[in-house]
């Protein structure tokens, strides 16, 4: 019997040729297996009928940890036997199939930890230490086929006992592309600020132990640099918060281990199993009642994020410190991509950090850590990132073409729906200037090659005046592609429907800000989607507020509680009480006085968001965003210590749920309640009465599932009070679990409206 197999999926970097010849050679076949162009793998099997299925179960049950088969496409061939033995062959540049990628960068595996540690191994204390099952993948490949010297390890050639590793079928390094030793693979080396080389004997070490005093080091990892710096002291948390113009924003925590971060956090099972997988994400973690690192790392915030090392330097950084934890940032100039290159490190970061820590491979694409958080024991993904992408989101349906989506402005990542599987990319940021939109054409060409995607159009936000859409109509009139223009909250509800295979839903759908379909600002919105024929349309809507000042009023929340109390309360002294709280004083307060009175120009918003700010504002909590969503997240912080008090009935007029009533009842009890209850029970009206909304609306349209999305639904207690409502209801309650559902997971939601739809 003679066979051809062709395998799609994530089969190239994970051990999968490997895997193969030993599967072969135990079952008595022949042939080959070879890699192809289009990251896929071929097989050729020569056997008798019984060995040839004994392999395809083999195939199927014994796979590597980390391949993941999408698709097995087998064709018998005529002939006589031809191949003697079973052979790896050299791979292939043909390019036949799509749908296969590279697997993401993985976490150092146990063994190789071992070997790290082992003073009798010679790949002792070497900080590149891989092998099949860990490592780079995605951020050091140039071209496919996934072959040594398609990546930038090529620069790096094998010393004798590599090679000899790699051409043993019984070691796991057996044809893993990044094999290397301290003998032949990349080098690392500490300079001062000005690049200038620091002689030291052990530079990893000698960063971490200059770390614990207090300076701060820029240090290359595996998609980009992060800036590194104590977590138990001030003085340099204070130098690097103004050096990058981070106020409050919080920085992310690396743990030296898992012992660690349990003196200083909360860790639930589910939240160890996240830490320690492969993916190695940061994880937002509670603050525990002993915490004792520096207020500054996670100002007025409950959690803390918190990843475990995932290289060899970074688990060596640890070893001549007794720090539990380093603050562990990204490297990034405000408003642009993490750096890469040593060059734009120096450049760029020198002002900011005392050392660098480099060596001496180069990162081919840039990817920044994931950001994740645990509701109960489901996974929600703030950033989608190092560990995930690109790894494909599996949908129930075949798209009806093939399909670059671009995202949002903020949060951005690109996706390419090919088929039924949807390829997001790494996180790209906010597409606000020529850097990040550089990035996001960079990353977008790059997932159209790694998965040999024919890609038929183009989707976007619908905001006419968004990056992102300029971009997508140039690119879909150069390429004679269709463009599909998604409504914002539209394209977050159509993500999780695809997410959860279903066809019909009605969905809550909370942010910050949406371009609407009537042009206002949307944010808090109730909406029928049906995928079988696409269609969307807004049933309900928080009450609309008014926007004092447009933007202002997203940056400094006290305009939105102005314009919501207005009329209700002596606007005009609270306002000159709370005049330092803007950054003109008393003449802005006038201004905005002189807005309210004449009533015009006055833009209206239905956001959740800015509600929430408000809402933060009037407890006293936070009267600037100095990042995003840093209003709502310190209510959020207040109220996971509050309970519910007020216990307001929500009004519900028509298609609205009214919020002024709610808001002046918190702002008359501010002085009579605890803090943390009020702002517990401004989360408990928005969500009951959003929640009873959509079932209401769901009943109307015999629909039996209601959803939650937006990047309010990264909120814990608004994400269980809808639960718990929805569920009492007898629905079904659905929230995301594979993307963001912020606008991190905008580009998934596009594709799909723009994928299915008929026309």
């Amino acid at each position: 019997m003679r066979l051809r197999i062709r395998v799609t999926g994530i089969v190239q970097g994970v051990g999968f040729r490997p895997f193969i010849y030993r599967i072969a050679v135990k079952n008595g076949l022949n042939g080959y297996v070879k890699n192809m162009g289009d990251a896929g793998v071929e097989i050729l099997l020569e056997g008798n009928p019984e060995s040839v299925n004994s392999f395809l179960k083999d195939l199927h049950e014994k796979k590597p940890p980390l391949a993941k088969i999408c698709g097995i496409f087998t064709s018998e061939l005529g002939g006589e036997n031809q191949y003697e033995g079973f052979t790896i062959q050299e791979s292939s540049a043909s390019r036949e199939l799509s749908g296969s990628v590279i697997p993401p960068d993985v976490a150092i595996c146990p063994e190789c930890l071992r070997e790290l540690r082992d003073s009798e191994n010679l790949r002792h204390d070497y900080f590149f230490i891989t092998c099949t099952d860990c490592g780079p993948r995605f951020t050091i490949i140039n071209k496919l086929p996934y072959d040594r010297e398609n990546t930038t390890m090529q620069e790096f050639h094998m010393c004798s006992f590599c090679k000899s590793e790699y051409v043993d079928p019984l070691n796991r390094r057996f044809h893993a592309q990044t094999v290397a030793c301290p003998k032949c693979g990349p080098k690392v080396y500490l300079t001062d600020r000005n690049g200038e080389l620091v002689i030291c004997k052990d530079p990893i070490r000698e960063a971490g132990k200059l770390i614990s005093e207090g300076h701060i080091v820029a240090i290359k990892g595996l998609g980009g640099f992060h800036v590194a710096a104590s977590a138990i002291k001030d003085e340099p948390l204070i130098r690097l918060r103004k050096a990058k113009h981070r106020r409050q924003k919080p920085f992310a925590l690396m743990a030296r281990n898992l012992e660690a971060v349990k003196s200083f956090a909360e860790v639930t099972s589910s939240e160890i199993e996240t830490l320690e997988s492969p993916a190695r994400p940061i994880v937002l973690l509670n603050k525990n009642e002993h915490y004792y690192l520096s207020d500054l790392v996670a100002p007025g915030l409950h959690n803390v994020g918190v990843m475990l090392p995932y290289t060899g330097l970074h688990y060596m950084l640890f070893d001549g410190v007794n720090d539990p934890a380093f603050v562990m940032t990204s490297a990034n100039p405000p408003n642009q991509p993490i750096v890469k290159d040593d060059e734009d490190a120096l450049r760029t970061l020198d002002e900011i950090v005392d050392y660098f820590l480099f060596h001496n491979r180069r990162i081919a694409h840039r990817c920044d850590d994931s950001v994740v958080r645990l509701h109960g024991g489901n996974l929600v993904f703030i950033r989608r990132s190092r560990g995930y992408a690109p790894a494909p989101i599996t949908l129930k349906w075949k798209a009806k073409r093939c399909v670059l989506a671009l995202g949002g402005e903020l949060n951005n990542t690109a996706c390419i729906l090919n088929n039924e599987k949807a390829f997001l990319s790494q996180h790209i940021g906010d597409v606000e200037n020529i850097e990040t939109r550089n990035f996001l054409v960079e990353a977008s060409h790059h997932l159209a090659h790694l998965t040999n995607s024919q890609i038929e159009a183009t989707a976007c936000d619908l905001h006419p005046k968004f990056t992102t859409t300029i971009l997508a109509k140039e690119v879909a009139e150069k390429n004679d592609w269709r463009l599909f223009q998604v409504q914002h909250h539209y394209a977050h509800v159509a993500a999780l429907m695809a997410e959860h295979g279903v066809t019909e839903i009605v969905g809550v759908c909370c942010d910050g800000y949406g371009y609407g379909a009537d042009g206002e600002a949307w944010g808090g919105e109730v909406i029928f989607g049906s995928l079988d024929p696409v269609e969307f349309k807004r049933l309900a809507h928080l009450e609309p507020q008014p926007l004092l000042g447009g933007d202002l009023a997203t940056r400094y929340p006290l305009r939105m509680a102005a314009g919501i109390l207005h009329g209700k309360i002596d606007i005009e002294k609270v306002l000159e009480q709370n005049s330092i709280h803007f950054p003109h004083g008393a003449r802005e307060v006038q201004l905005i006085l002189h807005q309210l009175r004449s009533g015009h120009g006055i833009a209206k918003t239905t956001s959740c968001g800015r509600i929430l700010d408000a809402a933060s504002a009037i407890l006293g909590l936070c009267y600037e965003r100095t990042y995003e969503g840093e209003p709502a997240m310190k209510l959020e912080s207040a109220a996971v210590k509050g309970k519910e008090v007020l216990n307001l009935t929500p009004i519900l007029k028509g298609k609205e749920l009214k919020t002024t009533e709610m808001m002046l009842e918190i702002y008359e009890k501010r002085k009579t309640h605890k803090t943390s209850d009020l702002a517990f029970s401004v989360h408990a009206y928005l969500a009951k009465g959003l929640a009873q909304l959509a079932i209401e609306k769901a009943s109307e349209n015999g629909v039996n599932a209601i959803g939650f999305s937006g990047g309010v639904a990264c909120n814990q207690i608004m994400a269980e009070i809808m639960r718990k409502t929805v569920e009492d209801a007898g629905m079904l309650f659905l929230v995301h679990f594979r993307i963001p559902p912020g606008d991190g997971g905008l580009s998934f939601g596009q594709a799909v409206i723009a994928g299915f739809s008929r026309n």
